[in-house]
């Protein structure tokens, strides 16, 4: 008996005192509150692309912080231990549904400097110069992140930014233990790196799993932020820094593109799938429009009867996603810019007319020469829940992994290289293959189309889904993918995020499926259906949150990459 109220005692010390410690990178915490399974009780979630960051996000709420405030401190972790996507210097799309019922969407997208002009990355003949819009100080839109986040911290957070920020700049200044996957990717960028110097000194050189990883630099970047808001971004030091790195390797960025950069809080785009409501993110994010437009499509069908991953499905998920794709390159951008159809693009009469002539070869188009990009980790997603019914679903970017691998001397962290995003010219495929045209055309202060597509979910007014994911022009086809094996399918969370995928970007004309995902048999069967296959790797890393009938929710991160679920 004795015996047994020591080892009680024991147990008891570690349930409530551990929690306590501070943050460290092999918190023994996670033993206790840090799983990927469902538990009994769950007051809040937090998914992310790392553990790490997922924790600061339940630390906040434990403290007392919302929803909002955890993904503002999660997405600040993350351009300190996740930065091939995790930002400062880039951008992304915030959509929440608040505890009172408001639906709010922040748009906080890079925009074209005013320096910027649509034949910028031309030469004299008008042809594309390689690499110019991807590489290097010229590639980069104006960063909004840091706008984006404070903005949703004062509107609709609770906490004060100190706090939430507080997390990411002690895992700068102390420094974390690297994961593999990071190991792996840094060394593999050493090359890229080593030509400018704000990375050589930070991300290039020989790395393993387990190093620790100090960034002193941004931790006073963010240490600045953290004291003086948005004026310790957009002005002031950091503010000059960036400039000066503009300027050393020709870029265009000025002062007044910084001073003038804001946020955008827009209207969201809704629509419904088999009852269950759907609340996401309008122009210039086309991941919205697009994801209500393919479940507009699909809603027609059976498709549990159809069976998962038969040809008879995936010939339908692809006619569905060329339809879309089509639509997506010429109707979709920046709505202050350009009048984009969207009512008409996410009406479910719109969607059966064009879905008419299904079986038909409806849509048709030229293949564009060379091979399909592999999808890099160049995007993160969050999402987080909290027990007073806030729902929050954000992703940001940088472009491709790691941005434009330039990153401004003296204030430690990485540019993107969204400029890309913009049609650099009609017709002419960006990295990830989609092809816009005059509606994504560069113009100055436009902000650049794009794929992301961060959700929330509701059924008969109650939680249901929170989810989102990277993956370039695979974001769309992830998330719908992952919808469809929880509403259609009835798989759990786990497995239907886990599920393999398969995408059609209309152009290339190529069905794309993960390897070793299909059997001989359905590849037959497409292959005499006249689609052209292409296996590539896996692609879109989901980080969910689904609640059952109880309200009980249940935090997945897509097994494609090194994530976790952190439970309050």
């Amino acid at each position: 008996m004795v015996k047994g109220k020591r080892y009680l005692k024991f147990f008891l010390l570690f349930l409530f005192i551990i929690p306590s410690i501070p943050l460290k990178d092999n918190s023994l915490t996670s033993i206790f509150l840090f799983t990927g399974k469902k538990i009994d009780e769950t007051h809040g979630c937090v998914v992310s692309a790392n553990m790490l960051a997922s924790e600061v996000g339940v630390r906040i709420m434990k403290s007392g912080g919302n929803a909002v405030d955890a993904v503002v401190g999660t997405a600040f972790a993350l351009a300190v231990v996740y930065p091939q996507a995790g930002n400062i210097g880039g951008g992304g799309f915030l959509v929440a549904r608040l505890e009172d019922g408001r639906e709010v969407s922040v748009d906080f997208r890079e925009t074209a400097p005013e320096q910027s002009n649509r034949d910028m990355y031309l030469d004299s003949n008008g042809n594309v110069i390689p690499g110019l819009s991807t590489d290097g100080h010229l590639a980069s839109g104006v960063p909004g992140s840091v706008d984006g986040l404070l903005y949703a911290l004062e509107k609709y957070g609770t906490m004060k930014r100190q706090e939430v920020i507080s997390y990411a700049v002690s895992l700068a200044d102390e420094g974390f233990r690297i994961n593999g996957e990071l190991a792996n990717a840094l060394n593999e960028y050493k090359a890229d790196f080593m030509k400018y110097k704000g990375s050589a000194g930070i991300f290039a050189g020989s790395f393993k799993e387990g190093d620790l990883f100090v960034q002193k630099d941004l931790a006073n970047t963010l240490r600045i932020i953290s004291e003086k808001g948005r004026d310790g971004f957009y002005k002031g030091e950091t503010a000059d820094k960036i400039v000066n790195e503009m300027k050393r390797g020709g870029g265009i960025i000025t002062y007044e593109d910084l001073s003038n950069y804001r946020c955008k809080e827009r209207s969201v785009i809704k629509g419904t799938y088999r009852g269950y409501d759907i609340i996401t993110m309008g122009p210039p994010s086309s991941g919205g429009i697009c994801l209500i437009y393919l479940l507009n499509i699909l809603e027609r069908f059976n498709l549990k009867e159809m069976g998962f991953s038969t040809a008879a499905y995936i010939n339908l998920l692809a006619e569905a996603m060329k339809v879309v794709y089509a639509d997506r390159s010429e109707h979709m951008g920046d709505m202050d810019f350009y009048n984009v159809p969207l009512n008409t693009l996410i009406s479910k009469e719109y969607a059966d007319e064009r879905m008419s002539g299904f079986n038909s070869g409806f849509v048709k188009g030229g293949v564009i020469p060379g091979g399909i990009k592999y999808e890099s980790e160049q995007t993160t997603h969050i999402s987080a829940a909290d027990s007073r019914g806030n729902l929050v679903s954000l992703t940001t970017t940088l472009n491709d992994v790691f941005g434009c691998k330039a990153a401004v001397e003296g204030a430690g962290f990485l540019m993107n290289n969204e400029m890309d995003d913009f049609s650099v010219k009609p017709g002419v495929p960006n990295i990830f293959g989609l092809v816009g045209n005059e509606a994504n055309a560069i113009a100055p202060g436009k902000r650049m189309l794009s794929s992301m597509t961060p959700v929330v979910m509701m059924k008969d007014g109650k939680p249901f889904l929170v989810i989102g994911s990277p993956g370039g022009g695979k974001i769309i086809t992830s998330v719908l993918q992952s919808i469809l094996n929880v509403i259609d399918f009835g798989n759990d969370l786990g497995s239907a995020i886990d599920s393999p995928r398969i995408h059609h970007q209309w152009l290339p004309d190529v069905l794309q499926f993960e390897k070793n995902s299909l059997d001989k048999k359905t590849i037959k069967q497409l292959k005499e259906m006249g689609y052209e296959l292409k296996p590539v790797g896996s692609f879109g890393r989901v980080e969910g949150i689904l609640f059952d009938s109880d309200g009980k929710m249940t935090g997945h991160s897509d097994r494609r990459g090194s994530g976790g679920s952190a439970y309050n």
